[in-house]
C-alpha cells in the first residue's frame, strides 16, 4: 500500500484494481488446468488391452558386403565336406577287432573325379573316413595319396549324381596383408560354419612334431579357426580357394586369433603328385644333410647355411662340383655350405627344404655355395629326392 502523505494510516487499495488482480490470477490457474488436465485424464485411464503382437519394422535392403558374403557362402558350401575317421581297436581279452570314432575334420572337392583334399592330420592313423556333403549324403572314402610334410591328403569319393562342384582354384603367391578371407568347415562338428577375417601375416613357418619337419610358407589370418575346421578351404573374396585351415595357435586350444593356412599355390604343386603317384616326390639336391650336427657345426664355426655332408655319387649336386666334409691334416673340414638359393638365404635344412619345394624336379636353380672364405654360384638341375 502507499503510505499516506500525512503520515497517518495507509490507504488501502483501490477496489477496481483487486478485482482485476483477481481476475488475472483466476484466468492464469484455468489455462494452467486446461494444459495439465489432459495428462491427468490420461495417467488415471486403464492401459489398453494388448495380444503382445509387434508390427514388424521393415529392414530395408541388405548391405553390399553382406549380400557378397551371402553370395559368397551359397556359392561355396556344396563343395565342402564333412569328414568323421574311425580307428580299428582290437580287445586285449576277446583279440576282437572294433571300429571306434577317431575324430572330425573338414575337407573340399578337388575336381569332377571325386577327389577331396584335407590335411593329413585329419586322416593320420585312421582305418576308414566317411564324407558328408552338403546335402545330406554319407559316402565312404579311399586314401589316394598323402604328404606329412605339407600336411595334405586327398581321398577319393564316387558320387554317381548330384556331383558337388569343385571349388575355385586361386593363387597365393599375390596375396596381401590385409585381404579379406573366408573359412569354411565344421568346428567342433558345427557343420558348414562361416568365419571371416584378413591375411594377418605371411610365409610363416609352424614347427611340426617332434620327427617331423615344420611347414613352410604358411598363411597367417585370424579368421576364427577351430578343431574341425582343419582341412577346409580358405576363400578370398572372389570365392577361390587361396588355402587350406590347418592349425591354431592357442594355449588353451580354441580359436585366439592366429590361424594357419597352407597356400593353395603348394597345395596346387602337391595334390596332382599325390593323385597321379600316392605320394609326393620332393626336388632334391643328391646330397646328405643333418639338421642336429648343421646347427652344431653352424655354431662352431660361425658360418650361417647348410653344411653338405656327403655328395651323392653321380647326382646333381656331384655333376656341379658341390663337395662334403672330408677328414683332412686337422681332422674333419667342413666342405661346401650352401648359404642362399635363388639370391633367397638358407639359413638351416628346413629352410633349404622350402626353398626347393617352390621347384620342380627338373629345374635348374641357383645356389650360393660357400668354402672357406670364397662363396661363389653354381646351377644344379634338381633331381627326384628319396
Amino acid at each position: 500500500m502507499t503510505p499516506d502523505p500525512w503520515g497517518a494510516y495507509p490507504r488501502r487499495p483501490d477496489p477496481f484494481v483487486r478485482r482485476v488482480a483477481w481476475l488475472a490470477l483466476a484466468v492464469g490457474a484455468l489455462m494452467l488446468l486446461w494444459h495439465l488436465l489432459p495428462a491427468w485424464v490420461a495417467a488415471w485411464q486403464p492401459a489398453p488391452a494388448s495380444d503382445g503382437q509387434r508390427t514388424v519394422t521393415p529392414r530395408g535392403d541388405l548391405a553390399a558386403d553382406e549380400r557378397a558374403t551371402i553370395e559368397l557362402f551359397e556359392k561355396a558350401r556344396d563343395s565342402v565336406v564333412y569328414i568323421a575317421t574311425t580307428q580299428v581297436v582290437r580287445d586285449v581279452w576277446t583279440r576282437n577287432a572294433y571300429e571306434v570314432p577317431r575324430g572330425t575334420g573338414s575337407g573340399f572337392i578337388w575336381d569332377d573325379a571325386g577327389h577331396v583334399v584335407t590335411n593329413f592330420h585329419v586322416i593320420e592313423g585312421a582305418s576308414s573316413a566317411t564324407v558328408r556333403l552338403a546335402d545330406g549324403r554319407e559316402v565312404r572314402a579311399a586314401l589316394v595319396g598323402a604328404s606329412p610334410a605339407h600336411d595334405i591328403a586327398v581321398l577319393r569319393i564316387g558320387v554317381g549324381f548330384k556331383r558337388p562342384p569343385p571349388v575355385p582354384v586361386g593363387t597365393s603367391h599375390d596375396l596381401k596383408v590385409g585381404q579379406k578371407v573366408f573359412a569354411i568347415g565344421n568346428p567342433f562338428g558345427l557343420d558348414w560354419t562361416l568365419t571371416t577375417g584378413i591375411v594377418s601375416a605371411l610365409d610363416r613357418t609352424l614347427a611340426g612334431e617332434p620327427g617331423k619337419p615344420p611347414i613352410q610358407h604358411l598363411i597367417q589370418t585370424d579368421a576364427a579357426i577351430n578343431p574341425g575346421n582343419s582341412g577346409g578351404p580358405l576363400l578370398d573374396s572372389s570365392g577361390r580357394l587361396i588355402g587350406i585351415n590347418t592349425a591354431i595357435y592357442s594355449p588353451s586350444g580354441a580359436s585366439a586369433g592366429i590361424g594357419f593356412a597352407v597356400p593353395v599355390d603348394t597345395v596346387a604343386r602337391v595334390v596332382p603328385q599325390l593323385i597321379q603317384h600316392g605320394r609326393y616326390v620332393r626336388p632334391a639336391l643328391g646330397i646328405e644333410v643333418d639338421d642336429a650336427l648343421n646347427q652344431r657345426l653352424a655354431a662352431a664355426t660361425g658360418v650361417e647355411g647348410v653344411f653338405v655332408l656327403r655328395v651323392q655319387p653321380g647326382g646333381a649336386a656331384a655333376q656341379a662340383g658341390l663337395e662334403g666334409v672330408r677328414v683332412g691334416p686337422q681332422g674333419i673340414e667342413p666342405g661346401d655350405v650352401i648359404v642362399a638359393v635363388e639370391g633367397k638365404p638358407v639359413d638351416g635344412v628346413g629352410t633349404l627344404l622350402a626353398r626347393l619345394d617352390d621347384f620342380k624336379v627338373g629345374d635348374v636353380v641357383r645356389l650360393s655355395v660357400r668354402r672357406g672364405d670364397a662363396t661363389r654360384e653354381v646351377t644344379v638341375t634338381l633331381q627326384p629326392g628319396v
